[in-house]
């Protein structure tokens, strides 16, 4: 890398220094350009930049607006900036740098430590805004072409474990009179092999998945689900935890007290915690319930209600604007997920100007 300073110190100072320059001194070389790109070293710089956050006056948020029209070549997705404060002000302006093809925006499924993953289909797509970087994933190996009349369910998280991002497709294929039981197959992409792999983790027939194609909350080296267990037509929720390095599924009920009629439920990570947003879309209001103590059910608690008709839906995903003088109106853009400004991610990197 260098023939006057080792290696490992030239790793160092880099470590040390803003996005802003690191951008910049990619194009020293295809072998810094390779270092600064590499999962490694983007991790070892957010673990570098964390203790130094406490130095920034609001936390940062990127968020998401995709815009649509008649025209499809019109559409577009836009990202933004902004410091999470009573303002809400403006900081900085990204240009998603890849399009989509069949549809007309990609679709969100997580982001974790800054990377951003999105899909179409089965084409995934990795974005590094504060490198100003984005991968195709190769082809996944369970495609529709092989597994027709199939739903995917998908999850991204960071193990810290593996130091490793992963991707989780739940690809489930359906009864049909020539297969009356169901299928449900697993497989993972690891970014640092670059490759997709069918894992061997089972899961329970009866299980129902409620937050379909919506983000999935990652904490402590695992991905969670919103689910139901139809066994005996009781529809029993519960978060569906895949751990991202032993690769098995475990289980947590939901709230014994939680109203589910009318309810749309995500999980996300609220202050550390794992959480669970909760929309009754007949009433327009939406509850955070807080697990306090990871994986033990007795300590969910219900943090906070909002009623969001005619005020703005914010929260850990998204928020959407409500006209309280037309009910219809609010129950279209409650659900139409293209329009919504989706808040998707925390940076924790102050350098990003």
């Amino acid at each position: 890398m260098s023939e006057y300073v080792p290696d490992e110190v030239v790793v160092n100072i880099l470590q040390r220094l803003p996005v802003k320059s690191l951008i910049r001194f990619r194009c020293v070389s295809k072998s810094w350009n390779s270092l600064i790109t590499s999962p490694a070293f983007v991790h070892s710089h957010l673990n570098q930049s964390i203790p130094n956050n406490n130095n920034l006056p609001h936390p940062l948020l990127i968020v998401r607006h995709c815009s649509s029209s008649a025209n499809r070549a019109l559409d577009k997705e836009h990202y933004k900036l902004f410091y999470d404060n009573e303002a809400f002000e403006e900081c900085a302006e990204f240009d998603f740098p890849t399009k989509s093809r069949s549809l007309k925006h990609f679709r969100l499924i997580a982001s974790e430590n800054g990377l951003i993953c999105l899909s179409e289909q089965e084409r995934y797509v990795l974005w590094n805004p504060s490198i100003r970087k984005c991968w195709n994933l190769p082809k996944p190996c369970i495609t529709a072409r092989k597994h027709s009349g199939s739903t995917c369910h998908e999850a991204f998280g960071f193990d810290p474990r593996t130091n490793d991002h992963k991707v989780v497709r739940i690809v489930i294929h359906h009864s049909t009179k020539e297969a009356p039981v169901e299928e449900a197959l697993v497989e993972v992409y690891s970014v640092r092999t670059c490759s997709w792999r069918l894992s061997s983790a089972s899961l329970t027939p009866s299980t129902n998945f409620t937050d379909w194609r919506k983000p999935k909350a990652c904490l402590k080296g695992s991905v969670h689900f919103a689910a139901l267990d139809q066994r005996n037509g009781t529809g029993i929720g519960f978060v569906l935890s895949f751990d991202l390095r032993d690769e098995v599924f475990r289980e947590m009920i939901f709230p014994h007290n939680m109203t589910r009629l009318h309810t749309d439920i995500v999980t996300c990570v609220f202050s550390g915690s794992l959480a669970l947003l909760c929309y009754d879309e007949k009433n327009f209001s939406c509850s955070i319930w807080v697990m306090k103590e990871y994986g033990v059910v007795d300590s969910w608690v219900k943090q906070f209600t909002i009623d969001i008709v005619g005020g703005i839906e914010k929260n850990a995903l998204e928020a959407t604007a409500n006209d309280p003088e037309d009910q219809d109106s609010n129950s279209k853009q409650f659900n139409r997920r293209s329009h919504l400004l989706s808040t998707i991610c925390q940076l924790i990197t102050r350098n990003i100007r």
